[in-house]
């Protein structure tokens, strides 16, 4: 497991480099509480974590991350969805079965 993150700022410019990697551009980024989400995103360019993440290891942030981001060039779960975030991310499955345990 990988270290968790020292401030909401931190966690910010890491979000800032995987966009840069994905070559999106974010307009709005915002780490608050969220009741049912781990995140989301808007095709204007918002994107939104829910703080909780600010708790958890980098490699599940990673996850719900590269996740949003990949949203903004493909809508759904698809093939091409799942191929970009194996190539991304190796074993992202993995990753999501550790978020789906902290909920």
């Amino acid at each position: 497991m990988k270290a968790k993150w020292r401030d909401k700022d931190e966690f910010k410019e890491h979000v800032r480099s995987w966009a840069a990697k994905l070559d999106v551009k974010i307009r709005l980024l915002t780490v608050r509480p969220m009741k049912t989400k781990w995140a989301s995103c808007s095709t204007d360019g918002r994107l939104t974590f829910n703080s909780q993440l600010l708790d958890m290891d980098s490699e599940v942030a990673d996850y719900v991350i590269v996740h949003e981001l990949l949203h903004f060039s493909i809508p759904n779960h698809g093939k091409l969805w799942k191929s970009l975030m194996k190539a991304h991310l190796g074993d992202y499955e993995a990753m999501e079965q550790m978020l789906k345990s902290q909920k």
